[in-house]
C-alpha cells in the first residue's frame, strides 16, 4: 500500500486537518472562563488586581475570534504554521494573564497544560517542542516576575517559596509527560486509523478482482452456447454459399470473429459461473492460489501438506484468508535468499500453516511488535530494489495479521535460528517463520452441516 493510495484518503498533511471553528469554540470557552474567574476574584474575594488590563488581554482575544469568523468559512482548516500561530498566541495570552494575577501563586497556572496537549495532540513534532518550550520559558519566568496576588486591605496572597518551586516542577514536568504522551497515543492513533484504511483497501481490492473473476467466468461460460451456434451457423453458411464467394468470404469472416470471441473468453474465464463449489476449496489448493503470484520472482516455492486423505480440510475461499496468505508468502519471498517453504498441517481440531524461508530472519529486536503499522518509509535503496512491489510503508505484515485474525486465525513469528524454533526446521529452514492456526471450525466447510451440500447453482446476474 503506498503513500499516493493513504493520501487519496488522508491527504499530504492529515495531522494538521483541524478546523478554524474548533479552536474558535475553545477560545470562547476559555474566555468565557478568564472572565468568570476576574469577576468572582473581584467580587467575593476581593483581590486586588489590574482588572482593566485583564479585560483588555480578554477583549484581544475575543476579537481575534471575531475576526476569524468574518474573515474565514466555518469550514476553514487550518495549516500547521496557523495552528501554531493562534497555540502560541493562546498561551501567551494565558501566561500574560497569569502574570497579572499573582504568577505561580495563581491556582489556574495549571491551565498551560491545555494549549500544549492540544499541540501535541493535533500537531507535528517540532511544532510540539516548540510550544512547549514557549510553555516552560514563560512559567520559569513568573516565578520572579509576577504581579502580587493582593487582598483590598493590601494584604499579599503568596505561597512558600518550597511550594512555589515545587508548582513550577510540577508545571514544568507535566508540559513534558502530557505533551509526550498525547503526542505519542495521537501518533499511534493516526497510524493505526491509516493502517486499517490500507487493510481495508486491500480486502475491498481482493474481494472486487474475485468477484470480476466470477463476473468473466460466468460470461465465458453464458456465451459458450451463442458462440457455438454462430460458428455452427456460419459454417452451414459457408458450404451453401459456394457459388458465390463473396457472402462466402463474409460468412468465414463471421465464423473466424466467432472462434476469436471463444478464444478471448477461454483467456479470460477459467472456470464456470458462480458455482458454490468454487467457494470452497482444499487447503493446499487454497495454498497454490496465495503462491501463484510470486512463482516466476526467481524464489523456489515449495508447499507440502501433511494429514489423512481422507480428512483432507476444504476450506472457505475468502478474500481475506487468501489475501493475508499472500501477503505473508510475499514478504518471505523478498527477504528469502533461494527458496521458502509452506509447511500445511492439520488435526480433528486444528489447521496450521507455517511460512519459512532461508533467508536473514526477523530483526529480533522486532519480533515482539511485528504485526504493529510502523508507517515509516524505507530509506535503504537496497532494500527498495529487493522488494519492488513494496513501498516500504511496514503495512505488509499488519494487513496480513488483520485479514487472518479477522478469519479466526493466530499468528506467531519467529526465527528459524531459536533454539525452540529450529527443532522442527531443516538445517536450511534459518530465516523467518511465521506460523498461522485457525480453530478447524472456523474455516473448515466440511464442519458446518449446512454448507456440507451445497445446493444449486445460482446464475449470476450482470
Amino acid at each position: 500500500m503506498s503513500d499516493s493510495h493513504l493520501n487519496l484518503v488522508y491527504g499530504p498533511q492529515h495531522r494538521n486537518w483541524v478546523r478554524l471553528r474548533t479552536l474558535v469554540l475553545l477560545r470562547w470557552v476559555a474566555i468565557v472562563g478568564q472572565i468568570a474567574a476576574l469577576l468572582v476574584a473581584q467580587g467575593i474575594f476581593e483581590l486586588k488586581l489590574p482588572y482593566l488590563i485583564c479585560y483588555v488581554a480578554i477583549a484581544v482575544s475575543g476579537s481575534i475570534n471575531i475576526f476569524a469568523l468574518l474573515l474565514f468559512p466555518e469550514n476553514k482548516r487550518l495549516s500547521e504554521t496557523q495552528n501554531a500561530v493562534l497555540l502560541i498566541f493562546d498561551l501567551l495570552q494565558l501566561e500574560f494573564l497569569l502574570f497579572m494575577t499573582g504568577g505561580l501563586n495563581n491556582p489556574f497556572s495549571l491551565l498551560i497544560l491545555g494549549p500544549v496537549t492540544v499541540s501535541a495532540s493535533v500537531m507535528k513534532l517540532r511544532t510540539t517542542i516548540l510550544v512547549g518550550t514557549v510553555a516552560i520559558v514563560s512559567v520559569t519566568l513568573m516565578i520572579s516576575f509576577n504581579y502580587p496576588l493582593s487582598h483590598v486591605d493590601g494584604s499579599i496572597y503568596a505561597i512558600p517559596n518550597l511550594i512555589l518551586f515545587g508548582n513550577w516542577a510540577a508545571i514544568v514536568i507535566a508540559i513534558l509527560f502530557m505533551g509526550a504522551y498525547s503526542y505519542r497515543i495521537s501518533t499511534e492513533i493516526q497510524s493505526m486509523s491509516q493502517a486499517l484504511v490500507a487493510t481495508q483497501m486491500a480486502l475491498s481490492r481482493a474481494q472486487k478482482l474475485t468477484d470480476l473473476g466470477g463476473v468473466v467466468a460466468a460470461t465465458a461460460h453464458e456465451l459458450g452456447t451463442p458462440l457455438a451456434t454462430i460458428k455452427l451457423a456460419s459454417a452451414e453458411l459457408i458450404d451453401e454459399l459456394q457459388d458465390q464467394p463473396v457472402l462466402r468470404e463474409d460468412a468465414q469472416l463471421i465464423r473466424a470473429q466467432a472462434d476469436r470471441c471463444r478464444d478471448i473468453l477461454r483467456s479470460m474465464g477459467r472456470a464456470g459461473n458462480d458455482d458454490l463449489h468454487m467457494r470452497q476449496a482444499p487447503i493446499k489448493a487454497l495454498i497454490d492460489e496465495a503462491a501463484e503470484p510470486h512463482l516466476d520472482r526467481g524464489k523456489h516455492i515449495i508447499v507440502s501438506a501433511e494429514g489423512s486423505d481422507q480428512d483432507h480440510p476444504s476450506v472457505f475461499r475468502k478474500p481475506e484468508i487468501i489475501h493475508g496468505l499472500r501477503n505473508l508468502i510475499q514478504n518471505a519471498v523478498d527477504f528469502a535468499d533461494q527458496t521458502v517453504w509452506v509447511d500445511i498441517r492439520w488435526s480433528q481440531n486444528a489447521i496450521w500453516v507455517k511460512i519459512c524461508d532461508d533467508g536473514a530472519g526477523f530483526p529480533p529486536h522486532l519480533i515482539g511488535r511485528l504485526g504493529d503499522p510502523f508507517m515509516r518509509h524505507r530509506k535503504d535503496t537496497k532494500d527498495h530494489g529487493e522488494r519492488p512491489e513494496y513501498e516500504g510503508m511496514g503495512l505488509g505484515l499488519f494487513i496480513a495479521k488483520t485479514l487472518l485474525e479477522r478469519s479466526g486465525a493466530r499468528l506467531t513469528f519467529a526465527n528459524g535460528a531459536d533454539s525452540q524454533v529450529a527443532l522442527e526446521l531443516s538445517q536450511q529452514q534459518t530465516g523467518a517463520v511465521v506460523l498461522v492456526s485457525w480453530p478447524r471450525k472456523k474455516i473448515d466447510a466440511k464442519t458446518d452441516p449446512k454448507l456440507t451440500h451445497t445446493g444449486h447453482n445460482v446464475p449470476l446476474k450482470i
